[in-house]
């Protein structure tokens, strides 16, 4: 198995890393097939993601897809960062191996975890109308 630079760099370098101790949602995904689990923090300010890190227990893919898509979400609008893929996080990695393509969905369903939760908290729903800010 091989992985990109990007992936290497994320793993050994990750951005982001810790609990935000004033999140405003949390979201969080597991692979029970896998083992790998992710928590990820935001913080929103206006309806746009100002804040966020994470904590992932898991292999080297799972904390560069998690490190990569904090970096990938900071100054979204909560519209914007549901709408995230996993292809998205995979190309900003420079690609997965297949058998790790797991890892980026993981952080897809991290981030509309955390994004649910802040709605929950704060009794929002996603705006009417498109957000093109990120299309």
């Amino acid at each position: 198995m091989t992985y990109s630079t990007k992936v290497l760099e994320h793993f050994a370098n990750p951005r982001n890393v810790g609990e935000l101790d004033d999140a405003d949602g949390i979201g969080e995904a597991g692979g029970a097939k896998c083992g790998d689990l992710m928590r990820l923090y935001i913080k929103v300010r206006d309806n746009v993601i100002s804040d966020v890190s994470f904590k992932t227990f898991g292999c080297a893919a799972a904390i560069a897809a998690s490190s990569v898509t904090t970096e990938l979400l900071k100054g979204r609008t909560l519209e914007a960062a549901v709408k995230l893929t996993n292809d998205e996080v995979n190309e900003a990695l420079d690609g997965l191996p297949e058998e790790k393509l797991h890892c980026s969905v993981l952080a897809e369903q991290a981030v509309k975890s955390a994004v649910e939760d802040y709605r929950k908290k704060h009794g929002t729903r996603p705006e009417n109308g498109a957000d093109n800010r990120y299309e």
